[in-house]
């Protein structure tokens, strides 16, 4: 498990987690608690969410620490919201491949319009 944040933490004064398990079934679920702890007892209890409740067991493969529950609450929205790649590089930290695999990939993106030139 990974716990990347730069500055030192210590468990007493930790006030957010942000989260992610790996199911049974190889999925991702990203979630935030304030008792990291308790919160994976849950899952692996089928207490947790619905999406890990159906893919037991879990396995915590990544954290980070937060001095505030809402800060915790923010990094999970927003890594919810990452690909599958995306989230597998910052589990396997490796962020320096963060930046290009946000980048969009579509054909209608505007690094990839080849418009006609006037």
């Amino acid at each position: 498990m990974r716990q990347p944040n730069s500055k030192p933490y210590k468990k007493n004064f930790v006030k957010g987690w942000m989260y992610i398990l790996e199911c049974a079934d190889g999925s991702y679920y990203t979630g935030s608690t304030n008792n990291l702890e308790l919160r994976i007892m849950q899952h692996q209890q089928g207490l947790g969410a619905n999406h890990t409740r159906k893919r037991l067991p879990v396995k915590l493969v990544y954290s980070e620490a937060f001095d505030r529950l809402d800060e915790a609450f923010y990094r999970e929205k927003q890594v919810q919201g990452w690909s599958r790649k995306k989230k597998e590089a910052l589990i396997n930290g490796q962020l320096q491949d963060l930046h290009k695999l946000a980048e969009c990939k579509n054909n209608s993106h505007f690094k990839n319009f080849k418009g006609e030139r006037g």
